[in-house]
């Protein structure tokens, strides 16, 4: 077992972190704790009095109970005494910059992400009690009850009725009327967008999306003039003692099953592994703003039948320059009271709140070393190495413009993650004195999978091109060719870009998270550019072509100067043409083999994922519900050790069709997809983009 003395912790972060803006929020002074006049002098004033019925009434005064009780002081003061005293056992420090904090008492309101930790260190930075929008599923009647008293909300379950249930319109009618009263009042609410790791379907939660909508809603019917919306993550070294079955309980959370839960992590702070923790504020926006804009750059969008289907079938070969339509979205009944449009808006805007969280968000040592070990050296690496892989992937990180959450010396910052890692690496000695890091077989893996997602922004871009390049050299060159062979072809950008298209319609809308207004083309060109900028591609001039370098770019501006902004999503399939006659080679410089290799794994379990659940059609038990077929696919995949994730992009290709039962709705395989061959198809078309 590795540890390391309290002294050797506190030695892994300059002291001079401070100077450079950040602070330590659980390190609470005398000042911090003047906030009585914050915790209580805000709360959201009642409805107008009216002539209703009794039994009205008293309906109404269940469903508010239900949501929402007003929060008590002294409650507050003993559960934020308590937290500060755990926080300080499981973590080293909890890094926050005061510039965020600035930004933020500016915007004075706040959203998004982690229920225990945020609402802790906004009230101690004085900003008042945070109104958290908890999910009921996840917590026992015992346990929900006390959060209400420190400030929780909770949907009452009457509000995702049915739109023509008469309890639902009611439910509704009182949850958007407290909503209103708490923006009216200027309490800050922290809404969930992201479900937990390992959550079965999209990244997005369907109920942080309905509470958004509670708050669009309220803002364009003029209850309040804005909303300022403040993206918040938070990163961690390692969640404290998170067993590995955490994600995929299905109880409740109880209020003893917590502290159980609190104990066990202080009993993991006696054996000395603490670990670090990075609160992220995000630059504020306005609610009002955003949508004005958003709505100015809606062009046409195809589902993803339309877009995939006939190339998968081999109908055709031209890939539609368009966006991809969400076509399967779970929606609860708020979100389905919004109209279409305004149901677009709120899922544009939660993809746009999640890109800008996890752009400001760091990258902490263990996402790295995770990385390494999984899609560098799977069959483990000796540590002198390790010490220089994790400098160059430390490098690579910040010159793509992300923050790392450490400091301190190389080898002190890589002992310090491999003890935090004990219980998913082993260490072996061997005779020249160097040790041997090998990740341990078993549920380990999927932890540190989920570690190295992290990671994946810094390089989502280059490993959506590595992907492409190698689906363009499927068919010309045998994958396991030497380097060399394969740096002979030549490579388009006219088809470089299609590739691109293909996988960039095939992945989910909630790993990508473009740019609000991005087209597609922009899309492919930055693609480009990112892999001509890290070397792996070098371009082959030929007689009369333009430099391959920064000339889309360059041209799309000087079209940009001119265009009106309703017109930015329209078709540029005229700039594909443009694109004939620049061609490119893979790089034969020494690196480059390896860094491609390392790309095109940072996707394939994803990518391996979806060629299962291909190759399971065949084989599942249809008619089926939903969650029994979602069951069917993971026992699939968790027996050819796969990660999920695959089902969102299946359902809206047309793969699987809903259709209504007595029994409630029923998914079906698509006549398209009944076939063996057009199953076939539909999994060889996926894993022309897998690296094997």
């Amino acid at each position: 077992m590795l540890s390391l003395s309290p002294l050797g912790q506190e030695s892994l972060f300059h002291r001079s972190i401070m100077d450079l803006g950040f602070c330590d929020v659980i390190l609470v002074k005398e000042e911090n704790t003047r906030v009585q006049n914050v915790i209580s002098g805000r709360a959201p004033a009642g409805a107008g009095e009216g002539q209703v019925p009794d039994l009205v009434k008293k309906e109404v005064q269940r469903i508010l109970g239900h949501f929402q009780t007003p929060p008590r002081p002294f409650l507050l003061r003993l559960f934020s005494w308590v937290v500060l005293k755990v926080l300080n056992c499981l973590f080293l420090n909890v890094q926050l910059h005061k510039g965020h904090m600035k930004m933020v008492r500016k915007a004075a309101q706040a959203s998004l992400l982690d229920g225990v930790l945020l609402p802790f260190v906004l009230l101690s930075q004085g900003l008042g009690v945070l109104r958290v929008a908890w999910d009921p599923r996840t917590c026992s009647p015992v346990l929900r009850a006390l959060l209400r008293k420190l400030g929780g909300l909770f949907l009452p379950p009457e509000a995702t009725l049915s739109l023509d249930s008469s309890d639902g319109v009611l439910a509704r009618a009182v949850v958007h009327a407290a909503v209103e009263q708490l923006l009216v009042s200027g309490q800050p609410l922290l809404i969930f967008l992201e479900e937990p790791p390992g959550t079965q379907g999209p990244r997005l939660s369907a109920l942080g999306q309905a509470w958004l909508g509670l708050v669009v809603q309220a803002v364009q019917v003029g209850v309040v003039p804005d909303a300022m919306l403040v993206p918040v993550a938070i990163t961690y070294d390692l969640v404290p003692d998170a067993p590995c079955d955490t994600y995929h309980a299905t109880a409740p959370l109880g209020l003893w099953t917590g502290m159980l839960a609190v104990l066990r992590s202080l009993r993991g702070w006696c054996r000395g592994r603490r670990v670090c923790v990075r609160v992220h504020l995000a630059q504020p926006f306005s609610l009002r703003e955003y949508a004005v804009n958003a709505r100015s750059c809606w062009g046409s969008r195809q589902t993803l039948e339309q877009l995939l289907q006939p190339i998968v079938l081999g109908q055709s070969t031209v890939v539609p320059d368009t966006e991809k339509e969400q076509g399967w979205t779970p929606v609860t009944g708020p979100l389905l009271a919004l109209k279409a449009e305004d149901q677009l808006l709120v899922r544009r805007l939660s993809r746009h709140i999640l890109n800008a969280s996890v752009a400001s968000s760091a990258v902490m040592s263990t996402a790295i070393t995770a990385t390494l070990l999984l899609f560098k050296h799977q069959k483990g690496v000796f540590l002198s190495q390790l010490l220089g892989e994790f400098s160059w992937l430390t490098e690579e990180t910040l010159l793509r413009g992300f923050d790392v959450g450490f400091s301190g010396q190389l080898r002190g910052l890589v002992w310090h993650t491999l003890s935090l890692l004990q219980a998913h690496v082993a260490l072996l000695r061997v005779h020249q004195g160097d040790l041997l890091v090998v990740v341990r077989p078993g549920p380990g893996l999927t932890h540190l999978a989920r570690l190295s997602a992290e990671l994946l922004p810094a390089f989502l871009s280059e490993a959506v091109g590595a992907c492409a390049v190698r689906a363009l050299l499927a068919g010309r060159v045998p994958p396991e060719g030497p380097w060399e062979l394969q740096g002979i072809e030549l490579l388009s950008q006219n088809e470089l870009y299609r590739q691109v298209l293909l996988l960039l319609h095939l992945l989910p809308q909630d790993l990508l998270l473009l740019q609000p207004c991005q087209s597609s083309y922009c899309y492919c060109q930055e693609v480009l550019d990112r892999l001509i900028q890290c070397g792996l591609l070098v371009a082959e001039e030929t007689p009369g072509s333009r430099l391959a370098c920064d000339t889309g770019r360059q041209r799309l501006s000087a079209r940009l100067l001119w265009k009106p902004s309703g017109d930015f999503t329209d078709s540029d399939s005229d700039d594909f043409e443009e694109a004939e006659g620049r061609y490119f080679r893979l790089s034969q410089q020494s690196r480059c083999p390896d860094f491609f290799l390392f790309l095109c794994r940072l996707l394939s379990p994803l990518l391996k994922a979806f060629a299962q659940a291909a190759a399971f059609l065949p084989m599942g038990q249809l008619p089926d519900t939903e969650s029994g077929y979602t069951d069917q696919l993971l026992q699939f995949l968790r027996a050819t050790a796969q990660e999920d994730g695959f089902f969102e992009s299946f359902f809206v290709a047309q793969v699987l069709q809903q259709k209504p039962s007595p029994a409630g709705p029923m998914l079906h395989l698509s006549p398209t997809f009944a076939s063996r061959d057009n199953q076939e198809k539909l999994e060889q078309f996926i894993r022309q983009f897998v690296c094997s």
